[in-house]
């Protein structure tokens, strides 16, 4: 008898239909799967095999071929062990093959019959409906994600007994219902009974009000540096990338974590397209529904180009990808490699990572802010020469690791000065995350307006020759620029830079044009270039 049942394999942030056939006649006793398989595709067989017996179903003496088609697509992944379980089934009789016509199945089985969870199910689902699929069956650990794809029914499956039951109309099997939260099955108050008896009662009193264990990052921690904090404001309303350049201990990196704080919060589809990203990844597994709040991505300077931009014999999302709609926090710039760097220079650009295999090739996003933080020099201590020890021809070779045209993709650079004693132990309320975050918001909305339907979002993205016309430059301003162009030696890149954080600047302070003191603050954070110590 045949069977067909369909599935799909992941492309990019995408899903791809395949449909695996079951073919069982008479003939030499033998089980045979074809279509293009990688190896753990292959290794199906034998977990399908013991799975069913396990099961209560004992495969006959009879000839077994599984096709998954199109055969010119690489298979990958352990997704397919159910749906060719199934498709076997199907050809037995067990289940009819009109119940799966309009159904999409994904998942693994293990020996005992139990179905397990697979990476990559909620791109599945989010288009199984354009694909003309009804009903999609999937793991049942993985049915907090499916189930945000609100207008599919999904049915979560536990075993291979509870797949038989429901494609022959038996609804009788049970769900249990799981702890979200995180906790492991224990209460809030258990939580803060152990938390209160000891020395704990103050984090117990935070996570009673906010369900977290440390009090959230906020800007109003950060004292002093009010410079940096104005520079990641702008960065922030234009989605600017952003260096700090400082001694260790400044705060570039307690700065950098709160950056998403001040950042809009995300709308439907982006976080429907970050969790794909996540799924894809096999990092929604554990997250209790759709991802909320923006990503930070802080990846170690020993990073390997894969990880960083994604890639592999089956391409996965890199840390690139994974900061998507967010931060990607480059502690110790200078610290990785080169070659590792440069890879960030299309995506930058574009947006997105193209990655050609030869299994194939697929896209992933890219949409980052990229914020990076670097020494001035290996100790760290330069241009103070009471305490740098660096020769000139080391700090020469640090910094160059740092290539130029990296440096052009970034907008803004500012310097974080140690701070001084007295900064350090200010009392005083500094401004929160909350307060930056509305005007923040306000310049988003100023620039979704102006570039309604133009394809283009923040200020950082207009092109060279819109930006006079956006920026409502007049003579003086043209004058102003001119002088400064001479004076600063600058290039064609970094007199676009300015122009477009000038209009950020603008936008902050709610202004239809570029005046000068917008103009004059752009070029405080001009980028830095191989004579950023000159004025030492």
């Amino acid at each position: 008898m045949y069977s067909i049942v369909s599935t799909a394999i992941i492309r990019g942030i995408n899903s791809m239909p395949v449909q695996v056939e079951a073919d069982v006649s008479d003939g030499m006793p033998m089980f045979e799967m074809v279509g293009f398989l990688a190896s753990e595709v292959k290794e199906a067989r034998e977990r399908v095999r013991t799975a069913l017996r396990n099961s209560g179903y004992v495969l006959p003496a009879k000839r077994i071929t599984i096709n998954l088609s199109p055969a010119n697509i690489k298979k990958t992944g352990s997704g397919f062990d159910l749906p060719v379980a199934v498709a076997i089934l199907a050809a037995l009789g067990i289940i009819p093959g009109e119940s799966l016509s309009e159904v999409l199945i994904a998942g693994e089985i293990g020996l005992n019959g139990n179905v397990q969870p697979i990476e990559g199910i909620l791109p599945i689902v989010a288009e199984a409906k354009d694909h003309g699929f009804t009903r999609c069956i999937v793991p049942f650990k993985n049915r907090i994600e499916a189930e945000i794809i609100r207008d599919l029914p999904v049915t979560a499956v536990k075993s291979i007994k509870e797949v038989i039951a429901f494609l022959n109309g038996d609804d009788a099997q049970s769900c249990e219902n799981t702890d979200l939260s995180g906790n492991h099955g224990k209460s809030y108050e258990d939580l803060d009974s152990s938390w209160e008896t000891g020395q704990f009662q103050e984090a117990a009193e935070i996570f009673r009000k906010t369900g977290q264990l440390h009090e959230a990052p906020d800007f109003s921690q950060i004292n002093g540096q009010p410079l940096v904090r104005r520079a990641s404001e702008v960065a922030a309303a234009g989605m600017h990338n952003l260096l700090m350049i400082g001694p260790p201990g400044a705060g570039k990196t307690m700065i950098a974590q709160r950056i998403p704080t001040i950042l809009p919060p995300m709308c439907e589809p982006e976080q429907l397209e970050l969790a794909k990203i996540y799924s894809i990844s096999g990092m929604l597994m554990q997250e209790s529904g759709m991802i909320k709040e923006r990503p930070f991505r802080s990846p170690h300077h020993t990073i390997t180009p894969q990880g960083l931009v994604g890639g592999g014999v089956s391409p996965k999302p890199g840390e690139i990808s994974l900061a998507h709609k967010g931060v990607l926090f480059l502690d110790e710039l200078a610290e990785f490699q080169k070659s590792t760097l440069e890879l960030l220079r299309q995506p930058m650009e574009d947006k997105q990572i193209h990655l050609s295999r030869l299994q194939g090739s697929c896209s992933y996003p890219a949409d980052f802010m990229l914020v990076a933080a670097s020494n001035p020099c290996p100790c760290g201590a330069y241009p103070d020469m009471n305490r740098c020890r660096c020769t000139q021809s080391a700090i020469d070779r640090y910094l160059g690791r740092i290539s130029q045209p990296l440096l052009d993709r970034i907008d803004i650079c500012v310097e974080t000065a140690q701070l001084t004693y007295e900064e350090l132990t200010a009392d005083k309320v500094n401004e929160s995350s909350a307060a930056i975050r509305k005007r923040v918001c306000e310049a988003w909305e100023l620039q979704k307006k102006r570039f309604e339907g133009s394809g283009i979002y923040f200020n950082s993205q207009i092109p060279a020759d819109w930006l006079k016309e956006i920026c409502g430059i007049t003579q003086k301003e043209e004058d102003y620029l001119h002088d400064m162009y001479q004076l600063k030696n600058l290039t064609a890149r970094s007199y676009h830079k300015i122009l477009r954080v000038a209009r950020t600047i603008a936008d902050l302070s709610n202004s239809s044009r570029v005046d000068i003191g917008h103009l004059s603050e752009a070029f405080c954070y001009r980028s830095f270039d191989r004579t950023y110590w000159e004025r030492w």
